[in-house]
């Protein structure tokens, strides 16, 4: 059979994409800078409190449409992780980090746990251009997987797609 373009072609495999299938998977992980920023209460963090642990960080904005799409799914996936074994980070970039809460709260969300960036110091470690974007680091603090776009937390994969970074630096012990 002659087909007038490609793609016409009988397909013989079905192709399921999720958004999980953005995520880009670094083929070796890769050292980052430790940079402060900010928990609830004021506090200065950095990825360091966080070594031993799969980390999920999530940079997002209260303007950022596709962000607070995300938020929700997000904070399902923190209910569901592993605390021991995962930790999730959501850092807002917002210039008035005292916008966030009472946006998380009118969001349905006030039981969110945001960490906050106001300054944008974390563009020094992640390229904070295109948000939503979620960096994963390994059990050792190294960048290992990034995605800058929305991802749905929903799917029934995100806790098994995130558990092979802690199986991947298990077998390398």
């Amino acid at each position: 059979m002659v087909s007038a373009y490609p793609g016409m072609q009988a397909q013989t495999k079905q192709v399921t994409q999720t958004t999980l299938d953005r995520i880009n998977v670094l083929p070796q992980p890769f050292p980052i800078a430790l940079v402060d920023f900010t928990n609830a209460i004021g506090q200065q963090v950095n990825f360091e409190h966080y070594k031993g642990k799969v980390v999920v960080v999530n940079l997002w904005a209260t303007w950022c449409p596709p962000c607070v799409r995300e938020l929700p799914a997000l904070h399902r996936l923190t209910q569901a992780l592993n605390a021991e074994q995962f930790a999730l980070l959501p850092i807002s970039i917002d210039a008035d980090s005292a916008v966030v809460k009472p946006f998380l709260v009118e969001l349905g969300l006030p039981s969110f746990n945001s960490y906050f960036d106001p300054q944008q110091e974390l563009r020094d470690v992640f390229p904070l251009d295109t948000i939503p974007a979620t960096f994963i680091l390994n059990e050792q603090g190294e960048l290992v997987a990034y995605v800058r776009s929305y991802v749905d937390w929903d799917d029934e994969n995100a806790i098994a797609f995130l558990t092979q970074f802690r199986k991947s630096t298990e077998k390398a012990q």
